[in-house]
Order: C-alpha cells, then structure tokens, then sequence
C-alpha cells in the first residue's frame, strides 16, 4: 500500500509539472507574437548610407619607419567618437591587409571605443577647445600585435597621427586595452603614458 505522504508527493509534483507546462506555453506563445510584431514593423527601406567624406589616414611603413598620408574617401558619422572609431578601424584594416606595409593582425575590431574628452595639464594650460582622445583597444589586438619597440611605437604614433590629421583639437591621446590601463601594447610601446598628437607628424604622402 502506498503510503499517504507519497501519494500527497506525487499530487504536488503532478501539480508543479502541470504549472510549469502552461508556463512555458505562455512564455513561447508570447515569444511567437513577439517576433511577429517584430516581422510587421520591419522596415520596408533600406538603411540609410552615411555621405562619403574626404578623410586622412595617417600608416606606417616598417620598411623606412615613417607614417605616410593617404587621402580616402569614406562614409562616415556625425558622432565625433563613433567617427574617430571608424577612422582608426580603417587603418588597422591597413595593418591586416596582405600587403600592409605594417602588418598588424585584428583590423577594425581592434578598436572597441574612442572618447573625446577635454584635455587636462597640470603643468601648461591648454586651451578650452584642446581634446583628448581616449583609445580603448580590444585584448585580443594587444595580444597579437608584433612585438618590438619599433613596430609597436609606429602603430601607436600613427594612429595619433590619423587622429590629429582628421581632429585638429585633439592635442592627447590616451591608450586603454579592454577598457583598463596597461603597461605597455605587446611589451615595449608605453601605454601609461599621455601622447601628444603634436609628436606625430605624417613624414610623406602615398597614393591610397
């Protein structure tokens, strides 16, 4: 014979199961009606195309050490740091392109973020309008960047230099790696340090 607290075990879990069954068919149903309204309001016209604007890329060229300017023509958006963002990531596809002249793997994802703030010295003051840029790089870029201080160092100046060339009043620029400080981007370039764009200066020109 069973015995009675068994049996009122079983009607409960009976109960629990039965609850959770309708649960789920609620949630999924709601799920099902969700993703149709989503399907209604879907847009019927393409997104739109930012303009095409003339832009400077700043590269660098392990061959001689220099960082020459190439004009392009690119899309780009309003938003101050979501245009710098743009910017640099169309230089590190540059570096990861199969011919670069500065091969450096990770293209455009190696740029999470770029912040333009207004720049700060303790020691000259700078004027109202003088920015500082603040570039956040992903891990997974500073792990697989070339070491050595020369190839490290050229991808730090150069994009400063793309930086200064497309944002006249940025006059810093600060380095993060998934949003905190580093030492350095693969054991040699400084990344605790503030750059100044003003030391970043473009040694030639290329045809893009």
């Amino acid at each position: 014979m069973i015995p009675r607290y068994q049996k009122v075990l079983f009607v409960l879990l009976l109960a629990a199961s039965l609850a959770m069954a309708g649960i789920l068919w609620h949630l999924r149903n709601r799920a099902h009606q969700r993703m149709l309204a989503g399907e209604d309001s879907a847009p019927t016209q393409a997104p739109e195309v930012e303009p095409a604007e003339q832009a400077t890329l700043v590269a660098a060229n392990d061959a001689d050490g220099s960082l020459l300017a190439q004009e392009r023509s690119l899309p780009l958006p309003e938003d101050p740091g979501t245009r710098a963002r743009v910017l640099l990531g169309k230089l590190l596809d540059l570096y990861a392109s199969p011919d670069s002249a500065h091969p450096v793997p990770g293209g455009a994802a190696g740029i999470a973020q770029v912040f333009l703030l207004p720049a700060q010295s303790a020691q000259d003051p700078l004027p109202a309008d003088t920015e500082l840029a603040v570039v956040n790089l992903t891990g997974s870029f500073a792990a697989n960047h070339p070491s050595g201080i020369e190839t490290e160092t050229l991808t730090v100046l150069s994009i400063c230099a793309t930086l200064r060339a497309n944002f006249p009043h940025v006059a810093q620029v600060r380095f993060l790696v998934d949003g905190q400080m580093r030492p350095t981007l693969a054991g040699h370039a400084d990344l605790t340090r503030t750059y100044l764009t003003v030391n970043a200066v473009p040694t030639g020109a290329s045809n893009p």
